[in-house]
């Protein structure tokens, strides 16, 4: 007879605590968006009274409620403001903050170096300085109670992150690319949209998908601007559930910020993996 040895390899305590841990973080992060799926499926009366997670009945006339709409107006027109304005300030940022960065990034001019410096200083610049002032310009305009005064400073590289972002990434190209467009007849504006632009895709879909994210949960901007319950986006609408006399419909107010919630959600996974190679890129790069 012969005996075999069954080797048994050890268990490591250590990656088990790590994983154990992980998640716990995990069950930590997700518990508010279950909570939030849960309550907008329960009754009025146990919204605020009961701490208990599911609810007792499904209230599925929450979610009728809420895609009536609000104020007269209804969610299929504060979706399509909501897509409006996001997609204007995501247009905006991916053309101005690309120019912007293959300018720092390729271009030779006087002054690069602080003019670089004085943009990257902005992003530490509260975006509360500067509200005032230009709602000051707006209103002067006419603009406000539009929605220019939320896309249109997109169009003007006013995101100095995004800029950075895409100009780390522009450096980690090889200039020899750009070297053989110019020899065989390309300007910089050619080279930028034949060349490099298509290069830097991953960091454009990574600006694309901050600046639909940044802008479609953005409420305090919208509220300064917009005053017509018919220009009012999904955000602004949550608010409307809330009055000043307590008179509250939670059920129908959770249940419209799952709706609000989907396509964020949407549009992360679906550019989830450009956004990963983005941030990658643009952090090892350059």
């Amino acid at each position: 007879m012969t005996s075999t040895a069954v080797s048994h390899k050890p268990v490591r305590w250590g990656r088990v605590a790590v994983h154990l841990g992980c998640l716990a973080a995990l069950l930590v992060m997700l518990y508010p968006l279950a909570w939030l799926l849960a309550t907008s499926l329960k009754p009025a009366d146990e919204v605020i009274a009961s701490l208990d997670l599911l609810p007792s009945h499904l209230e599925w006339s929450n979610y009728s409620t809420a895609m009536e709409g609000v104020n007269d107006v209804s969610i299929w027109r504060l979706l399509g403001n909501s897509l409006l304005i996001a997609g204007g300030a995501v247009l905006g940022n991916v053309i101005s903050c690309s120019l912007a960065a293959y300018a720092f990034a390729r271009l030779r001019f006087r002054l690069r170096g602080p003019l670089f410096a004085f943009m990257i200083a902005t992003i530490m610049l509260p975006h509360h300085a500067v509200l005032i002032p230009q709602y000051i310009i707006f209103n002067q305009l006419g603009l406000v109670n539009t929605y220019w005064p939320l896309i249109l400073p997109k169009f003007l590289a006013t995101e100095a992150f995004f800029v950075f972002l895409i100009v780390q990434f522009m450096r980690g190209l090889p200039r020899e690319l750009e070297e053989a467009a110019r020899i065989d007849g390309c300007g910089p504006f050619r080279s930028f949209f034949q060349v490099v632009l298509p290069l830097t895709r991953p960091a454009l879909i990574t600006t694309a998908i901050f600046t639909f994210i940044w802008t479609w949960n953005d409420f305090f901007t919208q509220l300064i601007y917009l005053f017509d319950p018919d220009k009012f986006t999904l955000t602004l609408a949550l608010r409307s559930f809330v009055d000043a006399s307590s008179t509250s419909a939670f059920g129908p107010m959770f249940a419209m910020s799952v709706i609000a919630l989907l396509p964020i959600v949407l549009f992360f996974l679906a550019f989830q993996r450009f956004l990963v190679e983005g941030m990658a890129s643009s952090g090892v790069k350059g």
